[in-house]
């Protein structure tokens, strides 16, 4: 898999989630192949073994796309945060500079749709 082309890490999850398949899971749970045999022949004990197996598959992908999910929002809060304060500057900036414009600079600006 080319990771490279994904910029978070919540996308290589998805990505992973969309293309699993029982190596994918067996390469999670320690590189043991899983193989399974559909006839009758299996016993109660394999068959619990490998249910616990997927479990635990399964576990491991939950926690994977948990991680990337808390990481993906705290991403996002920094954003938000940069953001948040950009707007204040922005907005204290032009107050400041409507306060020092000319009243024939202010006539300039306003019209239908603008905001002052």
């Amino acid at each position: 898999m080319n990771t490279e082309m994904f910029q978070t890490p919540m996308e290589v999850a998805v990505y992973q989630l969309h293309n699993f398949n029982i190596s994918f899971f067996s390469s999670l749970l320690g590189g043991d192949v899983v193989s399974v045999k559909l006839d009758n022949s299996a016993s109660g004990a394999s068959v619990v073994a490998l249910d616990n197996k997927i479990e635990q598959a399964m576990d491991l992908v939950k926690n994977h796309l948990m991680y990337a999910v808390r990481e993906e929002v705290e991403i996002l809060k920094e954003q938000i945060r940069e953001l948040v304060e950009k707007n204040s500057q922005l907005e204290r900036e032009n107050t400041l500079l409507k306060t020092l414009a000319s009243p024939e600079q202010l006539e300039k600006f306003q019209g239908p749709g603008t905001l002052l």
